[in-house]
């Protein structure tokens, strides 16, 4: 049989900032600068790294990249060769999946992460992971109580495996949204999950068949690609305390970022931060889940591994063969968020129709997307579907309110 690298339709041009009015050059020309300059406000750095990222802020909407220079970080080389298609282009022509990854690698550079001094491996975006945390602590507490309600049977009732399983992969979709409908189930009969309310904003449902795949596949290992840290990882290790408590998996294994980018996005340091930040809190539900955590880390249950293809411009079919190997060994391969979900389909101008398993058959394991729009960037929707969201919102691609669930 041939192995498929590549998806097997033709591929379409990348998005790039140039194009006028799109979200990818407001996101280019605005967002990006904001981001720079949020880093000065909320570090202490000197003088030099502050002028050099409001230089950086300056010259998005029109300057040319800049070369990455070699911080002695691992990936100095591989971004080196990725950049020279690009020598001398402005930042809003190169394609944007390379140039926001880049800005992100870029910053660390200007901000001397990986080079040896003061600044090293200071996280320029650790403020806001550490008040994602602590201003979700009411909503994270309130879902630790109904997650040990599920995992004690006695508490169950009548409530199904099936729908618990349902109900967790919906908190993994909205994880981002703190303003969760879902809560508004436990008002009045925490017991139960009203998941037919929660389907209104989700334009491809997958769920009950991941929940069978999951059923049918038990005892084996699960891989995550995680998004962001905060609430979300909070609402995903929730997924995985349950597959692993409930014996649906018999080891599950999360896949990180190696630096700090996208703001926000999970490292390794990030998921044990999370957990102290549980096990210190004085809820008896937060304490109960952080200590279920840390002992599947502790038993090899929970495995955290960080790879330089998680922060490279590089597409999903791009993929390393050593790491395509080792997903390839998971019974399954959960894929969280919109920047994960670029990567998946390139970040390319698919119609938004086109066949999401023709995109995505590069991989010899069952993957699920699970993602939020915040971007120009899908497939797999039906045509109707695409028809009546638009006639009631016209920013649903990028404004994070809908969400798809895909199993491919």
């Amino acid at each position: 049989m041939t192995k498929i690298t590549t998806p097997k339709l033709p591929l379409p041009a990348p998005l790039v900032g140039s194009e006028v009015g799109s979200f990818t050059e407001y996101t280019v020309t605005q967002r990006m600068p904001d981001i720079a300059r949020r880093v000065i406000a909320e570090n202490k750095f000197s003088d030099e790294i502050n002028e050099a990222l409001d230089k950086l802020a300056s010259e998005l909407s029109s300057g040319n990249i800049p070369p990455l220079v070699d911080d002695t970080g691992k990936d100095v080389a591989n971004w080196q060769e990725s950049l020279k298609p690009y020598k001398g282009q402005r930042w809003i022509d190169a394609p944007w999946f390379v140039v926001e990854t880049y800005f992100y690698r870029f910053i660390l550079a200007t901000t001397k992460y990986f080079s040896s001094g003061q600044w090293q491996g200071i996280d320029p975006f650790a403020l806001q992971k550490r008040q994602g945390l602590e201003s979700t602590l009411g909503s994270t507490i309130t879902l630790c109580t109904q997650l040990n309600k599920w995992l004690d049977t006695s508490q169950v009732d009548n409530l199904s495996y099936p729908e618990i399983l349902t109900a967790l992969l919906y908190f993994a979709l909205w994880g981002n949204r703190v303003d969760l409908s879902l809560w508004s189930a436990f008002e009045t009969d925490r017991s139960r999950f009203d998941i037919e309310s929660q389907q209104a904003h989700i334009l491809v449902d997958d769920s009950s068949k991941i929940v069978k795949l999951l059923t049918y596949s038990k005892g084996t290992r699960i891989d995550f690609v995680l998004d962001n840290a905060g609430f979300e990882l909070i609402c995903d290790l929730c997924l995985v305390d349950f597959l692993l408590a409930s014996d649906l998996a018999s080891q599950v294994k999360l896949h990180v970022k190696p630096h700090p980018t996208f703001v926000s996005d999970a490292m390794i340091k990030d998921v044990h931060q999370t957990i102290e930040f549980l096990a210190g809190t004085h809820n008896s539900d937060a304490k109960y889940f952080a200590n279920r955590l840390q002992d599947y880390l502790n038993n090899g249950k929970l495995i955290l591994n960080e790879h330089y293809f998680w922060t490279s411009p590089n597409a999903f079919w791009q993929i390393p063969e050593e790491l395509k190997n080792d997903v390839s060994a998971a019974s399954c391969l959960i894929v969280k968020g919109d920047a994960n979900y670029r990567r998946l389909l390139g970040d390319l101008h698919w119609d938004y129709t086109s066949n999401i398993d023709d995109i995505i058959s590069y991989l010899a394991v069952p993957v699920v997307p699970i993602r939020t729009l915040k971007s120009e960037v899908a497939a797999g929707l039906k045509q109707e579907v695409i028809e009546q969201v638009a006639k009631v919102d016209s920013s649903w691609l990028t404004n994070g309110q809908w969400g798809v669930i895909h199993l491919i």
